[in-house]
């Protein structure tokens, strides 16, 4: 039984939304490293239930991974309150992914949104 969900263009939009806490793997079935992350994303979905864990197939979904500008695979991004607070390419160790979970936890979302609104105004869109 897999702990992570498979988002496509049909329900990328409805679970951003509907959940407080979302990782996301970019990924697709030919890339070595993306094969290599897999079980470390998969127990780290196993290790925090509370979370939505999902996998965006970029061959099976080009247009989420241009709407993201995903260039390379595997890319992790995680929003939270409909924020995108972390996105990165490459494939994280265990430990590296368990101690970013925390940090994306641990983050005052009120102030995320205050300094985006604070980049924003400056003119400096934030990305």
């Amino acid at each position: 039984m897999s702990s992570t969900v498979e988002l496509t263009k049909d329900n990328f939009d409805q679970t951003v939304t509907d959940n407080d806490f979302v990782l996301i793997d970019f990924w697709a079935a030919w890339c070595g490293p993306c094969r290599q992350f897999a079980p470390v994303y998969e127990k780290a979905a196993e290790d925090n239930p509370d979370l939505v864990f999902g996998k965006v197939d970029t061959e099976a979904q080009p247009e989420l991974a241009a709407a993201f500008g995903i260039q390379s695979i595997p890319t992790l991004m995680i929003v939270r309150d409909k924020v995108a607070v972390f996105a990165q390419p490459g494939a994280l160790p265990e430990p590296a992914l368990t101690d970013l979970i925390g940090q994306a936890r641990k983050l005052d979302m009120d102030q995320v949104r205050k300094d985006i609104a604070a980049q924003e105004a400056q003119g400096g869109a934030a990305q």
